[in-house]
């Protein structure tokens, strides 16, 4: 009787020891996580936990997901678990200034009626016409809003990205300031549009800028940038001076955000014919002087050439493929940048070649580079009226891949000891802040060896429609401009962010088992295809006769051909099944094991261990009572 009661105190002692250390785990270890994923899906990286330390104002997050997308999509619901265990991240990292909501919008409900009137985009989900939406809704004490109108599977790679920049924008609503300074008319040619001729208006990557940020003219001869700007592009900026080379320098020296695009061959450039008329003999741009001092090297007597994307241009009656206009894709995109998440394709004109300098400690970083069957061909070639057939026969690739945009990181040193003097006559800006020598931080900026990346003819077709000028893609030039200066506008705590994994890990052992077995089974099919090819021939030569004068009567020695090639068919789909029951036996097995290893195998070895310490700890107290 005294060992009942011992036993029951003991289980008493125990539940309460147990219910005390889940309370006081839940009061004091709430912060407390473990990301145990392989490539950390759930830790939030120092960019944004930084963004959310800053915030000032409360930010309030809505999800909206439809519970029924899940039970009929079970990829999204594992999704939703994803966005969701994230947004509690960030909630848990704000210190009480990132407030969550979770909204289920069901049909014909008020709440999906809000969900509308956010801009969410409802997909639907039968032929009812019912919507499920699965998007998110961001505000702030001013009612700004910012929104994310459905999670797209293609972006969960940049899903803290997306999150990031979303409460980004809500804690600093004001729109960025973007510099340009280029030689080219971006913003449009006033003295065109007056004439009444085409193609006066603003470049088209020019507006997209537009819709998110507000773009100021900066003039070639500017002796200091405007501190209110935060990305300055110098696009195709020819003949700059020393005055406004240090302009820039000291803009970048102060944490200013550049993007840079140079060319070797600017084929805007040459399409405008000088005042007497002639094609323009300066279409090159280069910053040397920055660059140099910077650890950037660029070449503008070399065009680099692609064989692999080459566009096809017309010479006479004849197409012939141009390698120093080439469309990248593929490899040659940097698909881990946030600025390459939805593009698809770039298409670059007489581009140059991007490189770091020899013993520079910078890091340059690829967003786009040409392929391995590139090559480099002097810029005279591609300049006035240039030969496709002729530079097409000379091409020889070589030395590929090589980098046409890159992002350069790292602490810079000013390509200047001061001011430098002014020109004769020239008067000093009054409002030229003092000299930098170095950046205090490492500096982030972006260089393009291209500058036709921006023109209208190099991604979009642009056609009048009833008076209104409608532009039609066949490239992402736009999408990528204006990306790299949004992660550029954002600072570094979004450009350190990169594209994670996926929630979803594929089954890749299961997947090598059905490339194999799909290999195989295409091998048998075409070995059968040409099979049959070859009897059927040997029937048609049988049915001709083996003379000029045909028969009608089928032989003796046709039908057996006939019986033998109904027999390798039969034969030979036997195979093929074969293949496809092999395929799938071996699937089956191995789902098989993995389910009793999992049902099974694993609570039987937790069972089995439970045991053993149970004998072992029965043993230790024996020995104790003798």
């Amino acid at each position: 009787m005294r060992k009942l009661w011992t036993s029951v105190v003991g289980v008493i002692a125990v539940a309460a020891l147990l219910v005390g250390g889940n309370m006081l785990a839940d009061r004091y270890l709430q912060s407390l996580r473990l990301d145990l994923t392989q490539q950390h899906l759930y830790t939030l990286s120092p960019g944004t936990r930084r963004i959310l330390a800053g915030l000032k104002e409360p930010v309030t997050l809505r999800l909206f997901y439809s519970r029924e997308l899940g039970a009929a999509a079970p990829s999204y619901g594992a999704y939703a678990d994803r966005v969701t265990a994230m947004l509690r991240e960030y909630a848990a990292d704000a210190h009480g200034r990132l407030h969550l909501e979770f909204l289920d919008p069901e049909p014909f409900s008020t709440i999906e009626d809000r969900a509308l009137s956010y801009g969410l985009q409802g997909v639907p989900l039968n032929q009812g016409g019912d919507q499920v939406f699965f998007g998110l809704a961001g505000t702030n004490l001013l009612d700004d809003q910012r929104t994310i109108p459905f999670f797209q599977a293609e972006r969960e790679r940049f899903l803290e990205y997306d999150l990031t920049r979303l409460v980004y924008e809500l804690s600093n609503p004001k729109r960025s300031i973007v510099g340009l300074m280029s030689s080219l008319p971006l913003q449009g040619d006033p003295r065109m549009m007056m004439m009444g001729r085409g193609g006066g208006g603003p470049f088209v990557s020019v507006q997209e800028l537009q819709q998110s940020f507000t773009v100021r003219p900066v003039p070639l001869d500017a002796q200091v940038i405007d501190p209110d700007i935060q990305v300055l592009i110098v696009a195709q900026a020819q003949g700059l001076k020393d005055p406004t080379l240090y302009a820039i320098d000291q803009f970048v020296m102060r944490g200013g955000r550049l993007l840079a695009l140079v060319d070797p061959h600017s084929e805007t450039e040459a399409a405008q014919p000088d005042p007497s008329g002639m094609p323009r003999q300066d279409t090159a741009s280069d910053l040397p002087k920055l660059f140099d001092a910077w650890g950037i090297t660029f070449d503008p007597t070399q065009v680099v050439g692609d064989l692999q994307g080459a566009w096809r241009v017309r010479v006479g009656q004849q197409g012939v493929d141009y390698p120093p206009w080439f469309n990248i894709r593929g490899a040659g995109l940097a698909h881990d940048d946030p600025a390459m998440a939805d593009v698809t394709q770039v298409s670059v004109a007489s581009a140059g070649m991007i490189g770091r300098k020899d013993g520079a400690t910078i890091d340059l970083v690829p967003l786009l580079s040409s392929s391995r069957e590139s090559g480099l061909i002097p810029v005279a070639k591609v300049r006035e009226f240039p030969d496709p057939a002729t530079i097409l026969a000379e091409f020889r690739p070589s030395g590929g891949p090589r980098v046409i945009a890159a992002r350069v990181h790292g602490v810079l040193k000013s390509a200047f000891t001061g001011p430098p003097a002014l020109p004769p006559g020239e008067k000093r800006a009054d409002n030229i802040p003092a000299f930098i020598g170095q950046t205090k931080d490492a500096a982030n900026l972006v260089v393009v060896g291209d500058s036709d990346i921006l023109a209208d003819r190099f991604w979009v077709r642009v056609q009048d429609f009833f008076g209104q000028q409608q532009a039609t893609p066949f490239s992402d030039n736009g999408p990528f401009i204006a990306n790299v200066v949004g992660t550029l506008a954002g600072g570094d705590d979004l450009i350190g962010l990169r594209g994670k994994g996926q929630s979803i890990r594929p089954f890749t052992l299961v997947d090598d088992m059905q490339r194999r077995a799909e290999a195989q089974f295409r091998q048998t099919e075409k070995s059968l295809q040409t099979h049959l090819e070859a009897t059927q021939k040997q029937l048609a030569d049988l049915r001709a006769g083996h003379g000029e004068q045909k028969s009608a009567v089928v032989t003796a020695e046709q039908q057996k051909a006939i019986a033998d090639l109904q027999a390798d068919v039969v034969q030979t789909r036997s195979r093929l099944r074969a293949v496809q029951f092999s395929l799938r036996r071996d699937i089956d097995r191995l789902e098989t094991e993995l389910q009793v290893f999992d049902i099974v195998l694993v609570p039987a070895l937790l069972a089995l261990l439970a045991i053993v310490l149970g004998l072992a700890r029965n043993r230790r107290r024996a020995r104790a009572r003798a």
